[in-house]
């Protein structure tokens, strides 16, 4: 009798592990249990659909549970909820919600997949019918539902960072009148301060009313209570940023982590026997720092799920950790960040000096040439890379990559400077944005 491997959770770290482990293990027995209807979507393309860029959110998808059960013989159970996992039984209980029952469901294997749970106080009216969370593509056809029943006119987004940014550009985008609130001195809490400032005048520039500082109080339909006065709104979105969805493998007996993750080896594997997780109910190693963390992000997902899935099947496959390298485009500039920022850096007790410039896009004489702001951190001492952010105009924030490449391999500043990076007036300037930083940051 084959082995049975059970996936719980059907995005991005668990289908990316049960594919692997099928091609590792032709032979394996694997059923996948996902509380939702959908599997392999992209939760980042949201704000776009929402928008109106993206026609419809199935083009979100990428593989339709019967696309998995076909090409990869992989037993995928939608709206099955688990409930409980005992492991020293090996076996889950698990609610199968569309025939109102219970069953128990044994394993040998067990990969957890159990993503983020999005941040949710307890406040008078959160429940309402009018506020709404933006996780799931299920969030998103019931946010789509109520925009079309009626016209929103006036919208609050509470939370400023990546998600909030976007779902506030996207409902300008359809007309109304946005407000964005967070309870930071600035958008974009993984940035510094100076670079979360630049974030903030481009927001009000694109015409949303920013109010930093300001604590949400409650909720009532047409408005939202804050420290601040009651601001109007007919629809409001969460945007409060994600906790790691663990607290089934946790209550089970599994080894906690950073942020109450699920903690992991180089493997994926959990502290029992057989048992893997990833994605962004897992921990992970800051390539930098070398700490743990718990970085909610779909790269990671993805790379961690596929880690997973072929030790799963028997192959041999490490995480060397993290950055978190991440990009967006937002109210018409793009935002990049990877490494440790400066609050970070001094958590790990890590001396650092900084540079920052002001550059363009292009050469600056050439058309088109747009202005940018860079911004690197460099250890004392050693003069390695360990950190750096960029806003900036249209063809800009890609630029980020080639800074995480660098601090990966683990590169100084000064052999920074020496890469024999592309250069063409049209394209990119003499000396790339991150170079100029780098050398401000030895002078």
């Amino acid at each position: 009798m084959a082995d049975r491997l059970v996936v719980i959770g059907g995005d991005a770290a668990g289908m990316s592990a049960a594919t692997n482990a099928r091609r590792g293990r032709p032979d394996l027995e694997i059923v996948v249990l996902e509380k939702g209807t959908h599997t392999s979507y992209s939760a980042c393309g949201i704000p776009y659909v929402i928008s109106g860029s993206v026609d419809r959110l199935d083009e979100l998808v990428v593989r339709t549970p019967q696309e998995f059960r076909d090409g990869f013989r992989i037993d995928v159970r939608t709206r099955h909820e688990v409930r409980g996992i005992d492991l020293d039984a090996r076996r889950i209980e698990v609610r199968a919600l569309d025939h109102e029952r219970t069953v128990h469901l044994g394993f040998d294997l067990l990969h957890v997949a159990t993503g983020s749970r999005p941040q949710r106080p307890d406040l008078p009216g959160i429940d309402g019918p009018d506020v709404f969370g933006i996780q799931t593509l299920g969030d998103a056809e019931v946010l789509l539902e109520a925009i079309s029943q009626r016209k929103r006119r006036t919208v609050t987004v509470v939370g400023a960072g990546y998600i909030g940014l976007e779902m506030a550009e996207a409902f300008v985008k359809r007309g109304a009148r946005v407000t964005l609130v967070d309870s930071g001195p600035f958008p974009m809490r993984t940035l510094d301060p100076d670079m979360g400032a630049r974030v903030a005048a481009a927001v009000r520039r694109f015409g949303i009313e920013l109010r930093t500082g300001t604590d949400v109080q409650g909720f009532e339909p047409g408005a939202v209570h804050t420290s601040q006065g009651t601001i109007p709104a007919d629809l409001v979105v969460l945007a409060l940023g994600v906790s790691p969805n663990s607290g089934i493998a946790i209550d089970a007996g599994l080894e906690a982590g950073a942020a109450g993750a699920i903690k992991v080896d180089h493997r994926q594997r959990t502290s029992r026997a057989g048992i893997y997780a990833a994605g962004d109910c897992a921990d992970s190693r800051h390539q930098v720092s070398g700490g743990r963390v718990h970085i909610p992000l779909g790269t990671v997902a993805n790379k961690t799920g596929r880690v997973a899935g072929i030790n799963i099947g028997g192959g041999y496959a490490t995480f060397p950790g993290v950055l978190g390298t991440a990009v967006t485009r937002v109210c018409e500039v793009e935002i990049a960040r990877t490494g440790l920022n400066q609050a970070e850096a001094d958590d790990a007790g890590i001396e650092y000096r900084t540079g920052a410039v002001e550059a363009t896009t292009r050469a600056g004489y050439y058309p088109g040439a747009e202005p940018l702001h860079a911004k690197v951190l460099v250890e004392k001492g050693s003069g390695r890379l360990i950190g750096g952010q960029l806003v900036g105009a249209d063809r800009s924030g890609k630029r980020i990559d080639t800074l995480a490449t660098a601090i990966t391999v683990g590169m100084t500043a000064s052999a920074f400077l020496d890469l024999d990076l592309a250069y063409a007036p049209a394209v990119a300037p003499m000396w790339d944005a991150f170079q100029l930083a780098a050398r401000a940051a030895l002078a």
